[in-house]
């Protein structure tokens, strides 16, 4: 199920590597990639969340915190789903003129919206999924109960954040603090303080009693393709910002990685 069409060439070049495991990405021409970057490989997350989800024609998904909408191209081109692409930050605009050129407008619809005030009908969509995004807003107790009515029963709600593989006892650890040669600090406090275990997640979503949690873990070896990606991105010229590679070599998985999670709306 791969319609593949539009600017969005089938094949990998330039600089985003191979990563066995994810052969959907591969699919994808490195330099659209880099250019529609907002954070660690969307294309990477959303085929690792994807083996969860259970995906199927004409499902009808919505791309919450989409950005540039790399992940809503993917869930169109691979998976036929009819998704809506809501994001605050990218202009519908934008995201229009990326969807026209991967020639999936007729499956993806580009919507400003901020996750707090969603304009859709109860019950509308088959599944909710959120790609580097949803740690911003979802910590909060309320949010899941809030995002749920948009879901149907029996649909599926699936996350992939940047998480821990054990919550801090003894603070942050002072390599994730201190300055790169990238002149990047990791450890934003703003932001980063919203960083959790799957386990954190697991609790913070079944405790509502809302959804039934399918699967809380993290992603083999998250840490090597946030690495990877960074290196890729280093190494091609791209510099929209500034590279976190140092402190994930050192960390080396004892603390970072990618928490999925994926619930079923009972």
């Amino acid at each position: 199920m791969r319609a593949r069409s539009g600017k969005v060439k089938p094949a990998c070049r330039g600089g985003v590597p191979r990563i066995e495991g994810y052969p959907l990405s591969a699919g994808y021409d490195s330099a659209w990639v880099f250019e529609n970057e907002m954070g660690p490989s969307a294309l990477w997350l959303a085929e690792a969340l994807s083996k969860r989800m259970g995906f199927v024609p004409g499902m009808r998904v919505l791309d919450l915190g989409c950005g540039r909408g790399m992940s809503s191209v993917f869930l169109a081109r691979e998976f036929e789903s009819r998704v809506t692409a809501a994001d605050l930050w990218i202009s519908p605009d934008e995201n229009f003129r990326t969807f026209a050129e991967a020639g999936v407008l007729d499956r993806v619809f580009p919507l400003r919206a901020e996750a707090h005030d969603l304009p859709f009908a109860s019950g509308y969509f088959d599944a909710i999924v959120s790609i580097d995004s949803y740690q911003y807003y979802g910590t909060d107790d309320m949010y899941l109960k809030y995002v749920l009515r948009f879901l149907r029963k029996g649909g599926a709600i699936g996350i992939v954040v940047p998480g821990l593989t054990a919550e801090f006892k003894s603070g942050v650890p002072e390599y994730l603090t201190r300055r790169q040669k990238s002149g990047a600090v990791f450890w934003d406090p703003a932001e980063c303080f919203s960083f959790h275990t799957p386990a954190w997640w697991r609790n913070h979503w079944e405790k509502t009693g809302l959804v039934d949690v399918e699967h809380a873990g993290l992603i083999e070896d998250g840490w090597r393709l946030w690495l990877s990606w960074e290196e890729a991105r280093d190494g091609g010229g791209f510099s929209g910002f500034p590279s976190d590679a140092e402190a994930i070599r050192e960390d080396a998985g004892k603390h970072l990685g990618f928490a999925v999670v994926v619930g079923r709306k009972r």
